[in-house]
């Protein structure tokens, strides 16, 4: 099946056309939107920043999977029956204690392989990686960290918030690290659309990657 994933740089919302494509492709499967979070306070009041543009594309049915708060079991017969799966933003180690290091791991990966579009933000998106890797500004310890992702997109490693936590430095490590890894450094409010792990369209505002030793904007694609 066809694998479709997107990638965000920061918290929500989807960018516009992420939204619309991201909405056609569920729209034509069975189930309904889960958004895989974890639980933190007011977390309900924060889910319309996630969904509110893809009721405006036509979709309106959503189940949310606040972890671990939802047991493990549920959450994954909720994954099961999903259209499509949003992974959410926030500390990027919980969300891999909780996801990754689980059975969900699993789950997810299967979903993905069978055709289900899936989105992660900030903290989805670093964990949807081969290589999930962890900025000094997000953890506790203030130091470059990396450990296994879901392996949802492989030989890519990412930095999110690129241009907000002047992570350049980071990407330099993650570059050094995983050779010859493709990477890119997203900055917030910008999306990339993956297609069977090829990228297919960037929109919003920057992404970056290192080319001959400099720090270099791509340009906006769109093969959507």
């Amino acid at each position: 099946m066809d694998r479709h994933l997107f990638l965000f740089g920061g918290g929500p919302p989807f960018t516009y056309k992420m939204a619309r494509k991201f909405s056609e492709l569920v729209s034509v499967r069975t189930g309904k939107i889960s958004l895989l979070i974890i639980d933190r306070p007011n977390w309900k009041e924060y889910m319309p920043k996630y969904t509110k543009i893809l009721v405006e594309n036509g979709i309106t049915e959503f189940q949310f999977i606040p972890l671990p708060t939802i047991s493990e079991k549920e959450a994954a017969e909720l994954l099961k029956n999903s259209a499509g799966i949003i992974i959410g933003g926030g500390n990027t180690e919980h969300y891999a204690k909780y996801i990754v290091e689980t059975t969900l791991s699993r789950i997810l990966k299967e979903q993905f392989s069978a055709g289900v579009p899936i989105a992660g933000f900030s903290a989805g998106a670093l964990i949807s990686m081969e290589h999930c890797i962890i900025s000094a500004n997000d953890n506790e310890d203030r130091i470059f960290k990396w450990q296994t992702g879901l392996g949802l997109l492989i030989n890519t490693v990412i930095a999110v918030h690129f241009s907000e936590w002047m992570d350049e430095n980071h990407l330099r490590k993650a570059v050094i690290k995983f050779q010859p890894h493709e990477h890119f450094g997203i900055d917030e409010g910008t999306g990339m659309y993956f297609y069977n792990n090829r990228l297919m369209a960037v929109e919003g505002n920057n992404v970056f990657q290192i080319k001959n030793n400099r720090l270099e904007e791509m340009e906006n694609i769109n093969f959507l």
